[in-house]
């Protein structure tokens, strides 16, 4: 069995060490190296450091030379790294492909920035008064960045938290999810292997919530970034030392509208991949399916078909398209929603029982009623609820209905319905005739209201974690 060190410099002796297990037979399939608070402590400092020292910066060619050769490393490494992620996060083989190519392109992307984004010249000898001033902007970075990430993405997310950070020329300390450290250590090793000096990225592993916080709310962070629940981000929010900015990433539960007018076929084939991609386990998962009641028989009959044919099982299975959820209790959760939403008069379309400890057959329930759990909250597993409308406005309140807001959906073939929606429904992103977990990672990425803070994206994090500086210049040969 591998044991993965720590990954804090001059930090030999761990805390302890903690079982990573597979979600889809339990199975151990690693250990790692735990960390404490005096661990946290010398991660800190280290980084602090390394920030205060400017002559010791990493300039940016040196930053690029640095991601190429990441870039190229990972590629050499793509099925290896997939497997990783499959193993300890659950989600199928095939689409944890995808996720490696993905992470590859969010690194092109920091390259990208890193040769694109500089200053500005704003104008100040626009008046009498300011006659003979020259002025310029640089970009610098803003401090040390602490990320928390999830497990449902283990090796893309940190892409997203750690390539801006280290684009913008941020020391980083990183603490994966729990359930998934494996990828985010491989990440690591690889920058570090690829000839980033080691404090420039820390990683820490820990379970105890004081030594979370102790990271989180120190004061020499001047960067927070958080992906997760909405509890622990805006909890940890509130106890952030003052003057250190934070984006939060939450989830949601994505709304989608089929109008009378809309390619049913179209629909069903997308919808099935966006409601049990990943069991459900993404913020942008299709949760809450308003159709039309004049579309909803052949939608019900359409969708539970293609439900009941995904296979479930495990994740490193080549034909496997629906994998655990990340834990039992997880599964547990769901399911108990589920029976609730049954017991309150919900009809159960498909699905609705436990395959084994971890995997649920992928679930539709028709009209669940709006006090149940499954109508209020992001279930986070595969299960989607359909509810039947007549009039298109009643849907767009019913989808606005929430706290939660991130993207949304319609499928219709009208543009005026398209852009009704579009205006009227409260997202930050709204897909058109496509599921509603569609991203790409150069787009904007932002929850709102209780789904997050900030924008997400390889471009606006990057420009997050840097600060625009300005020279203003007086000479009477301006």
């Amino acid at each position: 069995m591998d044991r993965y060190p720590l990954l804090i410099p001059h930090c030999d002796e761990p805390a302890g060490w903690q079982d990573v297990h597979n979600p889809y037979d339990l199975s151990v399939i690693a250990q790692v190296a735990t960390c404490n608070s005096g661990h946290i402590e010398q991660a800190l400092t280290a980084a602090h450091n390394l920030f205060s020292n400017k002559d010791g910066w990493l300039p940016v060619d040196q930053r690029i030379e640095i991601f190429s050769k990441v870039i190229h490393l990972v590629s050499k490494q793509k099925e290896e790294l997939a497997q990783l992620a499959a193993s300890e996060g659950g989600k199928p083989l095939q689409d944890s492909r995808v996720e490696i190519n993905r992470a590859i392109d969010g690194l092109k992307l920091c390259i990208d920035c890193m040769r694109a984004d500089n200053g500005s010249m704003p104008v100040v000898n626009s008046t009498s008064a300011t006659r003979q001033h020259l002025a310029f902007t640089t970009l610098e970075p803003i401090g040390v960045v602490v990320a928390v990430s999830a497990f449902n993405h283990p090796f893309n997310l940190i892409v997203h938290q750690v390539g801006p950070a280290l684009a913008a020329g941020c020391p980083v300390i990183v603490k994966p999810s729990a359930d998934t450290p494996l990828s985010c250590l491989k990440l690591a090793s690889i920058f570090h292997q690829a000839g980033l000096p080691e404090a420039w990225l820390q990683v820490a592993i820990t379970g105890s919530i004081p030594v979370a916080e102790h990271l989180v709310t120190a004061q020499r962070v001047s960067f927070f970034s958080f992906i997760g629940s909405a509890r622990i981000g805006w909890m940890l929010r509130s106890k952030l030392a003052p003057g250190t900015r934070c984006a939060l990433e939450h989830g949601g539960a994505a709304p989608v509208i089929i109008a009378e007018d809309a390619d049913l076929d179209q629909a069903i084939t997308l919808l099935a991949k966006g409601a049990f991609y990943h069991a459900g386990q993404v913020c942008v998962s299709t949760q809450r399916i308003y159709v039309h009641k004049n579309l909803c028989k052949a939608f019900l009959k359409g969708l539970s078909q293609a439900a009941n044919k995904l296979v479930v099982g495990d994740p490193t299975d080549e034909k496997t398209e629906v994998g655990p959820l990340i834990r039992p209790g997880e599964a547990s959760r769901v399911m108990d929603w589920v029976n609730e939403a049954r017991g309150q008069g919900a009809t159960v379309v498909c699905g609705g029982q436990k395959i084994r400890q971890t995997c649920l057959a992928p679930t539709l329930l028709l009209n669940p009623p709006k006090t149940s759990k499954v109508s209020q909250n992001e279930i986070f597993g595969p299960v989607a609820c359909i509810y039947e409308f007549s009039d298109m406005d009643e849907a767009i309140d019913r989808a606005n209905s929430l706290p939660l807001a991130f993207q949304a959906a319609i499928f219709s073939k009208n543009q005026d319905t398209i852009l009704r929606a579009y205006k009227r429904l409260n997202a930050s992103a709204v897909m058109v005739n496509q599921h509603t977990a569609f991203r790409t990672d150069g787009m904007p990425f932002a929850g709102l209201g209780e789904s997050g803070l900030g924008v997400g994206g390889i471009h606006h994090t990057f420009r997050d974690m840097q600060i625009e500086k300005m020279l203003v210049m007086h000479s009477k040969e301006l």
